[in-house]
């Protein structure tokens, strides 16, 4: 303000001095007052000059084109320049942490979705708008109840209680391709809501397959337990001769060996589900395995041989397995090779074939094929065929003593390996059933 003071000052002096020295010596004061009027006419003319072009620069030029001025009017000009760039890295904090706060959501697993007060959509991510079938850049601004139009949506919208969640059905829903997403509100701030969006297909999914193991396994003990306490029962009231005696209890060893396969098929698949997955670290010699498989299926094949008629035709077929280790969990794959023989086995007639294979290909993937001539399955039932407990005939399935959890043993297994199975049938010609397991699980020995 000193330096402000003395420019004013010097200024008028400067006028009344050249208004002096302008006019006649009889003139003086005269010339002296008017050149102090001009002076300071003057300096307030360019003093207002100068502060109109900060006021323009704060209007429209913004802190980039900053006028140069000096005094008063300069120190101003740094002072806002200075909060201008404050200002600024503020905003540009702010905004690179709200699109790291927006990046967030995005990557989210849920769906997020704004809504104001008017239930028209502020905001929603990308698993938002794919849960709920909504295109962003068109759909901003529209009334979610105009593009979700599931009833139940609708009666919760307009019902106003968002203690619970709603179930609907997902944009990509059909018969054979079941899509559940479930929706719950949040309100906030002034009248606004929040609506979370989860995808609940695969945790429905898992609770209906827990109902349906719990009802099968409970299904599947309750009839040999049936069994048993019926013949248990005749045993006890009914005097009965020495062959019916025999027989019976052959029946009860039938059944009580059903439910120890099928506690021990249980056990193995839990075993499965609860351990870690197998290591490269384990490496086991093919031959040894080929050769448990094999002696396994023939004995098999010989105490099914019925007294008369034609044998079934068991081939195994190999070669190089002395030169090979496999690294895998040896019980485990055994299992699924075992399984894959057994159910061939049991599902081809006397007199029909099983070629049993194992054999490299040319990436050097290791490919263990099971083919039989048996009745074969339809294709309605291959996609399914490796859930637990499901059957393509429950009658057949009984007769050979199956318990519904081999294949899915069988494609635990080789999923567990880094492998995957595959499963080719024709009605009335036969099945091929086959696991691959990648070439680093296959070390060639060297000789």
């Amino acid at each position: 303000m000193l330096s402000r003071f003395l420019t004013f000052v010097a200024s008028l002096l400067v006028g009344a001095f050249l208004g002096a020295i302008a006019l006649p010596e009889r003139l003086f004061w005269q010339g002296a007052c008017t050149g102090l009027l001009v002076s300071a006419l003057f300096w307030f003319c360019m003093d207002l000059i100068r502060g109109l072009s900060v006021l323009h620069w704060l209007q429209f030029e913004g802190a980039k084109d900053a006028p140069t001025q000096w005094g008063l009017w300069g120190r101003v000009t740094d002072r806002i320049r200075r909060l201008l760039r404050e200002r600024d890295r503020e905003n540009q904090a702010s905004a690179q942490r709200l699109q790291q706060f927006l990046s967030a959501i995005q990557a989210s697993p849920n769906g997020v979705l704004l809504l104001d007060a008017q239930d028209r959509i502020e905001w929603c991510n990308e698993m938002a708008a794919q849960h709920l079938g909504i295109e962003i850049a068109r759909d901003l601004a529209q009334l979610i109840g105009n593009l979700v139009r599931d009833p139940d949506f609708s009666a919760y919208l307009h019902r106003r209680q968002y203690e619970t969640e709603v179930v609907i059905a997902g944009r990509d829903h059909r018969p054979n391709h079941p899509v559940r997403i479930s929706l719950q509100m949040f309100p906030y701030g002034e009248g606004r809501r929040l609506l979370l969006t989860r995808d609940i297909t695969a945790i429905e999914q898992s609770e209906a397959m827990r109902r349906d193991f719990v009802a099968n396994v409970s299904h599947e003990i309750r009839t040999p337990l049936t069994v048993l306490a019926g013949f248990v029962e005749t045993l006890q009231n009914l005097p009965l001769s020495e062959p019916e005696r025999e027989k019976y209890l052959d029946l009860m060893s039938q059944q009580a060996q059903r439910m120890q396969t099928l506690v021990q098929d249980l056990l193995t698949l839990s075993r499965l589900e609860g351990s870690p997955l197998p290591t490269h670290q384990e490496w086991v010699p093919a031959l040894a395995m080929w050769q448990s498989c094999e002696a396994e299926g023939r004995a098999l094949s010989n105490l099914l041989k019925p007294p008369e008629g034609p044998a079934q035709d068991v081939v195994f077929e190999a070669s190089g397995l002395d030169a090979c280790e496999v690294a895998a969990s040896r019980t485990e794959l055994l299992s699924a090779m075992s399984n894959l023989v057994s159910n061939a086995i049991r599902y081809t007639p006397a007199g029909g074939r099983v070629h049993v294979s194992l054999h490299w290909q040319k990436d050097g993937q290791m490919v263990f094929a099971v083919e039989d001539s048996g009745p074969g399955i339809a294709p309605e039932h291959i996609p399914r065929i490796t859930e637990r407990f499901y059957r393509v005939d429950r009658s057949r399935s009984r007769e050979t003593g199956g318990t519904g959890l081999g294949l899915a043993i069988v494609k635990h297994v080789v999923q567990r390996h880094g492998g995957h199975l595959t499963i080719d049938s024709v009605v009335g010609q036969g099945s091929r059933f086959a696991f691959v397991l990648p070439a680093d699980r296959v070390h060639q020995l060297q000789r």
